[in-house]
């Protein structure tokens, strides 16, 4: 069965606010990586302050529950505000049921990112659906070696 998870994007203080939830919790981050840690992308250039940014941290707070998030701003997301910063994270158990649950829930909606093969090493990807939910679909989540 697919789990589903919180993925809250923020505007500069992600380290901050995660940093919080680890006291609130009283976990430890399962990852945490910065922009700077991300391979060169065509056309996309980070500035100094934009490369100290999270691009990604997870952390459990349960067994069965990840509270994961990250810092965006900038061009690529212009429309980021308090209210459409919360996306539901969904971890398919196959690549079969990614590609379902991607299909389904973009049906009317937009496609924010297609599924493909990422450069952490999941199939991976992003929509909108008709109801202007916010949604990641991901299979296969173990870093590449």
């Amino acid at each position: 069965m697919a789990t589903v998870n919180a993925y809250i994007n923020f505007q500069g203080n992600c380290e901050e606010a995660f940093n919080y939830y680890k006291s609130v919790f009283g976990s430890e981050f399962a990852m945490l990586s910065r922009f700077s840690e991300m391979p060169p992308q065509d056309g996309m250039e980070l500035s100094e302050k934009d490369m100290n940014k999270i691009m990604h941290v997870s952390m459990p707070i349960s067994d069965e529950t990840m509270l994961m998030g990250s810092d965006v701003g900038g061009e690529w997301a212009t429309d980021l505000n308090v209210g459409n910063n919360i996306t539901l994270s969904i971890t398919a158990d196959s690549k079969e049921q990614a590609d379902h649950l991607f299909k389904s829930l973009s049906e009317g909606g937009k496609v924010n990112m297609l599924m493909d093969t990422t450069f952490w090493g999941s199939y991976f990807g992003m929509c909108t659906d008709k109801f202007d939910i916010n949604w990641m679909i991901s299979f296969g989540e173990a870093p590449k070696e």
